[in-house]
């Protein structure tokens, strides 16, 4: 199953297919007894689009038959023992992809000619993803961080390791043989090396950077340049060898304090948006400046989720399951101010007070 939305990775979802293309989606639970569902929730889902596929007059049976296939593969694709909050399956002529997200989706089963991606979308950005690169005289390792974990990623050349003959730092440092192994040329080529491809991946895949080891390991890396000169230094060695757990308890008090100054910023400019009257808030206005492209900072509680029905030139509010409901309407704005090059941030519950949930500064 996928979980890393890139930019290339996004732009490719989004092209045009040829008809159908099939965006399926459903809830997912991540623990007892809640999860007990989701394979029955699953093929519910499936069937659905299978029997749309069947009563569309618009799609041949050999196309039918080979999205019908596509959808087949899929489902013995999923791992519902590592669910998330959601899950999405797009299939269409020729393809198929299975996507994790860790945000609530509705339920849902969409035939267009594109894929349906504003779920995706959202549950990136909500996830504040980060990497974490943990640096070694013999080894560098990548990490994909989210809001609450850490797991090794295999792109961009990650892992990388090098064979250290006879490297024994605790006994050259009791010894005074040589007091870093980061002195060492091959080894400061070797953390370069390092530096160069973690600037290719973050031009592929740009977030926040986190690098984690010895300061003498940091400080090289900092003589790389590029991209990765950015990076929040986290002085701890050893983690190059850990496990994700080991990983996510020495960064995770970085990162908790990165959010807390991001959400205060936040909060500060929401508050000088109102006293310049650059404020809005409520589902309704900002669905509307978002289609405008005037929203210039967005923000969102975390678990924030409202069911509208579009009125024609305004949104009511509505019942999940009602005729014509858009239960992710909160998605959509998202990815519409996104579009418009808007900051989204989300932010913990309850930090927005009477703005409903959702707030925005605006462009003009």
């Amino acid at each position: 199953m996928e979980s890393v939305l890139s930019p290339a990775t996004l732009a490719e979802l989004r092209r045009p297919r040829p008809y159908p293309a099939v965006s399926v989606l459903t809830p997912t639970h991540r623990r007892d007894p809640y999860n007990a569902q989701d394979q029955v929730r699953l093929r519910n889902a499936v069937a659905e689009a299978k029997r749309q596929l069947e009563a569309d007059p618009a799609v041949t049976r050999e196309r039918r038959t080979e999205v019908a296939g596509h959808l087949d593969r899929a489902m013995t694709e999923v791992d519902l023992t590592h669910a998330e909050d959601g899950l999405v399956i797009f299939a269409a002529p020729g393809e198929h992809q299975v996507w994790s997200v860790a945000r609530p989706v509705p339920e849902r089963v969409v035939l267009s000619d594109t894929f349906l991606t504003r779920n995706l979308v959202s549950a990136q950005t909500a996830g504040r993803p980060f990497w974490v690169l943990s640096l070694a005289a013999d080894r560098v390792t990548l990490w994909n961080g989210g809001v609450d974990r850490v797991a090794e990623a295999r792109v961009g050349g990650f892992p990388m390791t090098r064979r250290v003959e006879n490297f024994d730092p605790e006994r050259q440092q009791r010894i005074g043989d040589t007091p870093s192994a980061f002195r060492e040329e091959r080894t400061r080529q070797f953390l370069r090396e390092a530096g160069t491809a973690m600037n290719a991946v973050l031009r592929d895949h740009p977030r926040q950077l986190y690098v984690t080891g010895e300061p003498a390991a940091l400080t090289l890396l900092d003589e790389v340049g590029g991209t990765a000169r950015g990076a929040v230094h986290v002085p701890h060695g050893g983690l190059a060898h850990g496990t994700h757990e080991t990983v996510w308890q020495a960064v995770r008090p970085v990162v908790e304090a990165e959010a807390r100054r991001s959400t205060d910023a936040v909060t500060r400019a929401l508050e000088t948006a109102r006293g310049r009257r650059e404020f809005a808030a409520g589902v309704d206005e900002l669905w509307q400046s978002a289609r405008d492209g005037r929203v210039r900072l967005l923000a969102v509680e975390e678990n924030y989720r409202v069911t509208v029905r579009d009125a024609g030139d305004h949104l009511i509010l509505a019942e999940s399951g009602d005729l014509d409901s858009r239960e992710d309407i909160v998605d959509e704005i998202v990815e519409q101010c996104l579009e418009t090059g808007a900051d989204v941030r989300f932010v913990p519950d309850g930090t927005l007070g009477e703005a409903d949930g959702m707030a925005g500064v605006l462009r003009y």
